[in-house]
Parts: C-alpha cells; sequence; structure tokens
C-alpha cells in the first residue's frame, strides 16, 4: 500500500477526515514539524500532506524551512479557504506544494490529488536513481554509456594498463574511478593527477617523491602520489602534457615496477596499477615528437573511449534530470523543473563541452530561473534568428584564440616552448590548438588570415 506522511497543524484532524484516505493509504500522522522531520529521517515517504486547521503567521518560516529541507517530497496541503489571501501562504503554496485544496476537505478530489502526486513522485525517483554499483557513477541507459560499462568490467579484472580516450568534460576521470572500484583494487587508495595542472617545475618530486635535502626547503622525505597509490590505482590524467624526461622515468615505473625519488639513490617497489587518460590523440603526439612511443605503446594494452555527450541523446533529459536533483540545495524554492521547450533545446544542442558543460547550464539555470519550469533562456540555449545563441559571441572566441596564438608564436620567434610559456599552457596544448586552427610554426609573419581579424 502506498504510505503517506500526515501532517497536522492545532491537533490532529478528527478520524472522519482521514478515514477515506486510510482505504488508499498507509498512513504516518505527526502533530508536529518536529515529530514529522523525525519520522521522514527514519522512514524517508514520497508524499505528503499538510494539514492546517487556522492561519498562524508565526509558523509560516518554520513549515518554509521544513519543507525546503524536504524538498524531494511531493507536498499536498488543505488550508482554511481565506489562507490563499494572505501573501505568506500563498509564497508556501506557490513555492513548495504540488497542489492545494481548502477545508472542508473533499474526498474524492483529495485522493486524486495524492494519487497524482504519488505518481510524479515515483515517476521522478526512477528517472533520477542512480544505484552506483549498477552503474558505475554513469548516469543513462543509451547504448554508448552501456557498452562503455561492459568494457570497464572487463579490463577491472585485470592488473594491466588502461589508456582512456574521450573529449574534455565526457568523464574520463569517472570512467577511471568506475575500473578501480570494480577491480581486487577496489579497497585500495585511489589517486588522481591531472599532469597538465601541476607546474612543470614541481611535477616530478609531486609524482615521485623526494629525499631530505634533495633540494632547499627539503627538511624532510616526502612520498610521492605514486607511492601514495601502492595497493590501488594511480590515474595520469591528461598524460600527453607530461613532460619528455618525466616520461622516461614512469616508463621505468611501468617496466620495474620501481622508482627513485628525486635526490635518491635507492630504488622503491611500488605496486601501484596505472590508468591514464588523454582528450589528445597520442599516436599523433608520437609522429610529433612530443610523446615517447615506447611509452604509448606501455600504456595503451587496454583501450576505453568514453563517448561525448552528443553520441548519448538518449542520456540527456536523464542526466539534466539528475543533475537538477543533484544540485536541488541551489534552487529557488518555487522552480519545479524543466519546461518542454527547455528539454527541446537540451536534445538539440551539440554540447561541445560534454557533461562538464551540461552540469554548468542546468546549475546555472537553476539559480537564475524566475519562474517555476526552466526555459530555454535560462539554459542559455535559446534560439535566435534560426542559430543558437551565443554564436556569435563563440565566434569572437575563436578568433581571439587564433589570433592570440599567433601573435604569441610570432613574439617568441616561433619557439613553441616560450610561446605556450607565455600563453600559460602546455607545449602539449599549444600543439592542439594549433592544429585546430590550422597554424604552423612556420606561418608567414604577414599575421593571420584576413577573415580571423
Amino acid at each position: 500500500m502506498r504510505k503517506l506522511l500526515c501532517v497536522t497543524f492545532g491537533g490532529l484532524p478528527e478520524a472522519a477526515e482521514l478515514l477515506s484516505l486510510s482505504r488508499s493509504w498507509e498512513l504516518h500522522c505527526a502533530a508536529d514539524l518536529s515529530t514529522a522531520h523525525g519520522m521522514l529521517h527514519d522512514r524517508p515517504l514520497q508524499v505528503g500532506l499538510l494539514l492546517l486547521h487556522q492561519i498562524d503567521p508565526d509558523i509560516y518560516g518554520e513549515i518554509d524551512g521544513f519543507l525546503k529541507t524536504h524538498w524531494g517530497m511531493q507536498w499536498v496541503g488543505v488550508f482554511p479557504a481565506d489562507s490563499v489571501r494572505s501573501p505568506a501562504y500563498r509564497e508556501l503554496i506557490l513555492g513548495h506544494l504540488f497542489d492545494f485544496h481548502t477545508w472542508p476537505i473533499d474526498e474524492d478530489r483529495l485522493n486524486h490529488a495524492l494519487g497524482h502526486a504519488f505518481g510524479y513522485a515515483d515517476l521522478y525517483a526512477s528517472a533520477a536513481h542512480v544505484e552506483r554499483g549498477e552503474n558505475m557513477g554513469f548516469v543513462g541507459r543509451s547504448v554508448p554509456i552501456n557498452k562503455l560499462r561492459q568494457q570497464i568490467l572487463k579490463v577491472a579484472n585485470t592488473n594491466a594498463p588502461v589508456l582512456i580516450w574521450g573529449e574534455s568534460g565526457s568523464g574520463k576521470e569517472l570512467a577511471a574511478h568506475a575500473i578501480h572500484e570494480n577491480s581486487a583494487r577496489g579497497t585500495g587508495p585511489f589517486i588522481a593527477v591531472n599532469c597538465g595542472a601541476i607546474p612543470a617545475n614541481l611535477i616530478q618530486s609531486e609524482l615521485f617523491g623526494y629525499e631530505r635535502g634533495a633540494f632547499t626547503g627539503a627538511a624532510r622525505e616526502k612520498r610521492g602520489l605514486i607511492e601514495a597509490a601502492a595497493g590501488g590505482t594511480i590515474f595520469l590524467d591528461e598524460i600527453g602534457d607530461l613532460p619528455m624526461d618525466l616520461q622516461t622515468n614512469l616508463l621505468r615505473f611501468l617496466q620495474e615496477k620501481t622508482i627513485s625519488r628525486v635526490g635518491g639513490t635507492r630504488n622503491i617497489e611500488v605496486d601501484a596499477r596505472v590508468i591514464a587518460a588523454s582528450h589528445v590523440n597520442l599516436e599523433k603526439a608520437v609522429t610529433a615528437g612530443l610523446f615517447r612511443e615506447d611509452l604509448f605503446y606501455r600504456l595503451n594494452v587496454l583501450l576505453l573511449d568514453v563517448p561525448p555527450l552528443r553520441e548519448r541523446k538518449d542520456d540527456l533529459e536523464l542526466l539534466a534530470q539528475y543533475f537538477f536533483k543533484t544540485f536541488a540545495q541551489d534552487k529557488n524554492p518555487r522552480l519545479k523543473g524543466f519546461g518542454n521547450k527547455a528539454l527541446h533545446a537540451i536534445n538539440a544542442h551539440d554540447w561541445p563541452g560534454n557533461v562538464r558543460e551540461l552540469i554548468n547550464r542546468v546549475r546555472r539555470a537553476m539559480v537564475m530561473a524566475e519562474g517555476r519550469l526552466i526555459t530555454p533562456q535560462d539554459l542559455g540555449l535559446e534560439r535566435r534568428n534560426g542559430t543558437r545563441n551565443g554564436a556569435a559571441l563563440d565566434d569572437a572566441r575563436i578568433r581571439a584564440e587564433r589570433n592570440a596564438i599567433y601573435v604569441s608564436l610570432q613574439r617568441t620567434g616561433k619557439n613553441i616552448t616560450h610561446a605556450a610559456h607565455d600563453l600559460g599552457i602546455s607545449r602539449m596544448t599549444l600543439y592542439r590548438l594549433m592544429e585546430k586552427h590550422g597554424i604552423h610554426p612556420d606561418a608567414d609573419k604577414a599575421g593571420p588570415k584576413t577573415d580571423l581579424m
């Protein structure tokens, strides 16, 4: 039988008023908000009924706070008829309730409203529910994501290195986590390292550690991140940004399972599985002399391809609803979900920033939306004159990026290392951007093409 929480104010209502509900619902009644809160803590429910016999302005704030805490439930209220004239209770009704009724109770109508609320709650819960053990942290039921889950289970059963490829924001670290958690090393540490985020002069000591006195300020020895991953997994994100000299050290670790700390002379055995990831084509990087060929083949034992979001159209609505629920604490209390036009806009968008872009757009919409439902405008996905909103801005950004790269190359005498430092990016990233924009180191000094200006 469906369960219903009845919260009353001013004493429990007469038994006759709830008699009809007890035929269709398993009732759990609370005479105050504190009791109701405790009951929900012990026994989560999907639908609640608020019964208020008289208007009490002092209790409005308590009800508002209670409903914000239990926002995930669908609430139906029964209030005195003249309560709708009160601004405070209008705000309460519009901001929190699925439906509301006035005294005296119309049994059939109230039962219908509660049944509708239960159906909505059940549908919402089934759409947003994610069981990590089964879904490995990936929200979705599309063919590409199911295929990825199957591949993860296969590679998780080995100790061989894994190379994960995927566009930025597609979920490469999530895949690495899933491999680790489904492997025999799942109870061991999972250490994630972004090779492109650590300064080049620090990355060796961060990865391999150092001995006391190895350099000024090294007052004591320090274990590196690889050592910290012993018994578990080390995840090297953006492996393509790793400097060439450190690629040699990493190759040695993969071959011999030993490392040497900075300033040390002894070899330290470390039992850690390596999972690497990159959003650039490492084979092309090998051809360009930016990545060691032997390291590439040592890493590329098991290859996983994380699909971009544009190939997971069937998952878009499910993902949007999941993030709406995940970040619900940030939303306007009146906001109930996505309008149909917003869902159409989500499905029509190409999502170049992948899941990360979807998260950002949903979170922004949840804060900025002024109505009860999110609109395409709230998501920044409205169309104007037949083109995606923001297309002109995107074009301007592309032109600015292209010009900045060209100018930096000319200023540094076409020295890739110096130009990358000038732009504040890694050499690998600069090469990738040059390929993206069709810029070559030997570009003439006349400046970029006129269509870029």
